[in-house]
């Protein structure tokens, strides 16, 4: 059962149906658990050493973390690692026949002059084990290792002493279950060896990450350093050498050539170190999904946001919720939020008729793999679909499953079509209610909950994911702040009934195409090195539907595929609005949790009166009591009253306590001190924060998710009504500090930046398979005005608090992390100059001036250098990338494009808001598509923003014309000059091509091409038939003048 509750009541009730080399011994130099070098012991000189029994390379961090938090032994051996000198004692080392440090060194020190016997060398022989990871095989351990290979070599004991030491290692591992008693038989040796690899396996890294070869990137990373300083002397040219008779149009070309200067390096250094990681599924599984426990993968609360199912089509939104559902994740761990802020009971019946095809459609794609998941999409994929299929019922099956989609279709086209006239008395329930969403823009909240544990089941009879319909209540006389106020509500809503630790945010038309999407995902966010540490895994947007030729560049690979991946090489990648898991801790403003320092290796090392006597440690432990007092009483820097914070809570992560065991991963609250979490806020300053709710409030303390026991179902339903009301956020830090960020448009943007400047990181996600695929508008106005919306969110960054250039300093944003966000708030700005500088050619050609002197052969060198440069630095970047030159071209093109169009409005668009306070519109860009393909590139809206690239194209035109004709008519000689005028016009006009083709529409036969180029060479060719003036007879005799002498 499912019912939509309201604000005071229930309304309605309805039944819901590596290389296989040899590994390195004692002089390996890289870690094989982390990746990091392996370090210098002080003392000897040597590399660190953890396992003197098989000699697997650790490094010392990863070692001292196995002693104290993992399982104490050896990954490759299996033997409990051995207390090395300076290291703590950890539990289990007085069982162990070891010596201490102490007696280590005497020991040592007794044996200098003792010359061992070679019979009582023991040689320790290890088998070439085996593991297989992605169809790799990978040798183990390699060869043989004695004694004196190992690091800081002592004596052998004597074969009997020899013998005791291994029964004892042999009793105690089969007390840990590592190592089973010989004699039972060879079947269960061999499932212990194939146990033994599935575990150190399931050890290894989730991720990794690959570098960009050096044989790519060094010689880009040369050329970005020629050309700024090939930059710096063509503008010690520039400056230096003015046009005498061109001054005005000197000064200006020069001012936007160093604008664009500046905005080349904003744009180019932070791509200085570009990477691409790799995930490892089968890894994830094996280790949090072992057979016969429960899986421990952390629940994931999906986010799809809509407004009008007018401009959103139902249909679309209904296969990206069917993707969901049917994704490759556990079903308990999986819940739906569908925002409704239009109220549409369009959408809403729409909902219900989709939760009831899930039921059929989620076990079809899961009994037969099908990918993608989404049904419009699945059907209509122009591939072989029998591939890699063997059960036989799969043809049956997928006839009648494309069968009933059509008959879901035309259920769903009937309400678009019945919601096309609303009736006057408004629209009526089917128990007979009037719709609580009748008006828009005053209505209560609602809540339907569809599916989930307690919901209908799937024909299968098998539970299916959670799908909840949320439209939050909206009054006259708040402010609603739009999807960012849209998203804020889905997180206290899902907060309070399922709070998992991870939300997926999607756009409703973008749809799973990948259903191990999320499991890539989790591949960093579950990672016990840096998961805790991340705000964000973000994917690549991927689309469907745009032309081959991508005239518009929609795709946007340029950005995606080569200035994401940098940013990830720094600290991130930009948030860019869906296709994004979030860390809910990072959305209620927190701090990532910091590592303590290490202590120094000497302190173990020196007697204690040592340290006493120098001072070395009284006055830090002093410090670090007072600091921690400080921190319990809440009296720290996070609510001081000079350096106001707005992080919330400072975590300080144990460094003796792990978030995840790396086999043994627990969930809870590991590394930190309930004490210390409970003790910073009071309950006041947590209602101050959050808002009026004890349930929500104790969900942001659950780090891991869940909700305390003993809520029943009606009372949360209750209290989510209660924190999607339009009042709730009042006298709150929402939208300033917590949630997604009020004051832009584009709040994806300024909500990334927040928690990078709060110390998060974020992460790159490049699956093979595209994860998420949406829809964008191929249309020319409808792209000019999605890309308007952009650039204007932009302006209204950059002139508020949260602009790059001057908000969080002195926080833990890194440089070039900054100086991307700069120019993402910038680029708006190069409008002005990209417009100025495309109107020169035009002035150059009708004047007969022009802005740079006449040139010597070391201006003449710079100019070449310059070009030679930009040329070679996009090759060197699209090898590197893989980007296709014409995906950069169509960049390129709509670059110039959108910047003498949409981003000139968004600036004074934006000026007008901040000056003025005339704000503007949010326009919902069109998600509908016509049934012919691609039908919508053709079709021609007019709009103000296609007035200022025609008009550059018609004075670009015209002065080309002007120009041949001036040159024509001066003879030979002023051929020369109008070169170099004709190529700065005809670049011009190559780059606003693909907006040409766009006015002009469909040419059934005609191409574009020859249309303009028809009427260059007809304007051409008439001043020249002008000129040459053939039907005028010729005078062949002195040709004379009047003399003006009156005779």
């Amino acid at each position: 059962m499912a019912a939509l509750f309201t604000g005071s009541r229930v309304l309605h009730t309805s039944s819901d149906e590596h290389d296989g080399h040899p590994m390195p011994e004692s002089t390996a130099k890289i870690c094989r658990i982390c990746g990091d070098e392996i370090g210098i012991l002080q003392e000897s000189g040597e590399a660190f050493v953890a396992c003197h029994e098989c000699g697997f390379p650790v490094c010392r961090p990863c070692y001292d973390y196995e002693r104290s938090d993992g399982h104490q032994t050896c990954p490759q051996c299996h033997t409990r690692y051995k207390r090395h000198k300076g290291c703590p004692k950890a539990d289990g080392d007085e069982e162990e026949a070891y010596y201490d440090d102490f007696e280590d060194q005497i020991e040592l020190k007794n044996h200098h002059d003792y010359t061992p016997d070679p019979a009582h060398h023991s040689e320790v022989k290890f088998s070439q084990n085996q593991i297989h990871i992605n169809g790799d095989t990978i040798p183990s351990v390699a060869g043989s290792v004695t004694g004196k290979d190992f690091e800081g070599e002592k004596e052998s004991p004597d074969n009997e002493e020899w013998k005791e030491r291994m029964e004892k290692w042999k009793s105690r591992q089969e007390k840990r279950g590592l190592v089973t008693k010989t004699g039972d038989g060879g079947n269960d040796k061999n499932d212990d060896d194939d146990d033994d690899f599935l575990i150190a396996e399931a050890r290894q890294p989730l991720w990794r990450k690959v570098p960009i070869p050096s044989r790519l990137i060094s010689p880009y990373r040369i050329v970005i350093v020629v050309r700024f300083v090939i930059l710096c002397f063509f503008f010690h040219f520039r400056i230096l050498t003015p046009a005498q008779d061109a001054y005005p149009l000197w000064i200006i070309s020069v001012i936007c050539e160093i604008w664009f200067g500046l905005s080349w390096i904003l744009d180019q250094f932070p791509k200085w170190a570009p990477i691409n990681r790799e995930t490892y599924l089968d890894r994830l599984s094996l280790r949090f999904e072992r057979e016969g426990e429960p899986d421990r993968l952390a629940p994931v609360d999906f986010f799809v946001s809509s407004v009008d199912p007018l401009k959103e089509p139902p249909i679309i939104t209904a296969n990206t919720i069917l993707s969901i559902l049917a994704v490759d994740y556990p079903v308990d761990k999986v819940s739906c939020y569908l925002s409704d802020d239009g109220a549409s009971m369009l959408l809403f019946d729409a909902l219900s008729e989709t939760a009831e095809f899930a039921r059929r459609w989620v076990p079809f794609c899961k009994k037969y793999s099908v990918e993608p998941r989404a049904p419009e999409f699945y059907f209509s994929e122009k591939m072989d679909y029998l591939k890699d299929k063997v059960q036989p019922t799969f043809v049956k099956d997928r006839r009648a499953m494309k069968r009933e989609y059509e008959e879901f279709k035309v259920r769903i086209n009937a309400l678009v079509a019945k919601a096309q006239k609303k009736p006057e008395e408004g629209w009526v329930m089917q128990d007979g209610t009037p719709w609580p969403g009748n008006n828009t823009r005053d209505h209560p909240g609602m809540i339907q909950v569809y599916l989930g544990s307690e919901g209908a089941l799937d024909i299968e009879g098998k539970e299916l994911p959670r799908l909840v319909y949320v439209s939050r209540e909206k009054r006259p006389g708040y402010q609603h702040h739009k999807k960012a106020g849209a998203e804020n509500a889905l997180v206290r809503v899902s907060a309070v009934l399922t709070n998992a630790p991870f939300i997926l945010n999607l756009d409703c038309d973008h749809y799973l195409n990948n259903s191990k999407a999320v499991r890539e995902a989790m591949c960093f966010l579950m990672d016990p090195q840096i998961g805790k540490k991340l705000c964000y895994v973000q994917f690549p947007q991927r689309f469907d539907g745009i032309d081959r030729h991508d005239r518009y560049a929609n795709r946007n690979v340029v950005f995606f595929d080569i200035n994401m991946k940098g940013l990830d090489g720094i600290q991130g990648p930009v948030y860019v609005g869906t296709g994004c898991v979030f860390n809910r801790q990072a959305l209620y403003g927190y701090d990532p949790p910091a590592s303590e320092k290490r202590p120094k290796m000497t302190c173990d090392c020196w007697p204690s009166w040592y340290c006493c006597c120098c001072g070395g440690g009284s006055r830090k432990s002093k410090g670090g009591k007072k600091k921690g007092l400080k921190s319990l009483l809440g009296l720290g820097k996070l609510y001081s009253k000079n350096k106001k914070k707005m992080m919330g809570k400072h975590y300080t992560r144990k460094s003796s306590a792990a978030a995840f065991d790396l086999e043994e991963i627990e969930e809870g609250l590991e590394g930190y001190d309930e004490l210390e979490k409970s003790s910073l806020m009071s309950q006041k300053n947590f209602e101050k924060r959050f808002g009026m709710s004890p349930v929500f409030i104790a969900s942001t303390l659950m780090e891991d998710g869940g909700f305390p026991e003993g809520n029943n179902p009606s009372s949360l339903i209750k209290e989510a009504i209660h924190v999607i009301s339009c009042g709730y956020e009042e006298k709150t830090e929402w939208g300033k500090e917590i949630g997604w960020i009020y004051g832009s448009v584009t709040e994806d943007i300024l909500s990334g930046f927040k928690m990078h400047c709060r110390g998060w990181k974020s992460v790159y996600c490049t699956p093979k398979r595209a994860a998420f695929k949406g829809s964008a508008p191929i249309n020319l106005s409808d792209r000019l005005h999605q890309v308007l919306r952009w650039a204007l969110g932009s302006v209204e960054i950059f002139f508020s608090r949260h602009c790059p250039l001057w908000y969080g300093f002195g926080g833990k944003l890194k440089w070039l992390q900054r100086l991307s966000y700069i120019n993402t708030v910038v680029y708006p700005f190069t409008s002005i100059a990209l417009l100025a500088y495309c109107t020169l050619p035009a002035v150059c050609l009708l004047t007969g001036k022009f802005i740079v002197p006449t040139l010597n052969n070391l201006a003449s060198v710079w100019f070449i250098a310059l070009f030679l440069s930009i040329i070679v630095t996009g090759v060197l970047e699209l090898r590197w990338s893989g980007v296709s030159i014409e995906d950069w071209w169509r960049n390129e093109q709509f670059w110039v494009i959108g910047g003498v169009s949409a981003h000139l409005f968004a600036v004074f668009q934006g000026l007008l808001k901040v000056l003025a306070g005339v704000d503007t519109n949010f326009t919902v860009t069109s998600k509908a598509a016509d049934d012919a393909e691609f039908g919508e590139l053709y079709l021609f809206k007019w709009t103000t923003l296609l007035i200022p690239p025609t008009t550059l194209i018609i004075l670009n035109m015209v002065g080309v014309v002007a120009g041949v004709a001036d040159a024509i008519n001066n003879g030979y000689g002023s051929w020369g000059p109008l070169f170099g005028k004709l190529f700065f016009a005809f670049w011009v006009i190559v780059h606003l091509y693909p907006f040409l083709k766009g006015l002009m529409g469909r040419q059934n036969r005609t191409p574009t091409i020859v249309v303009l180029w028809s009427i260059l060479l007809a304007s051409i060719f008439s001043l020249v038939w002008v000129r040459i003036d053939p039907f005028l007879p010729k005078q062949t005799g002195p040709i004379l003048k009047q003399c003006g002498v009156e005779c």
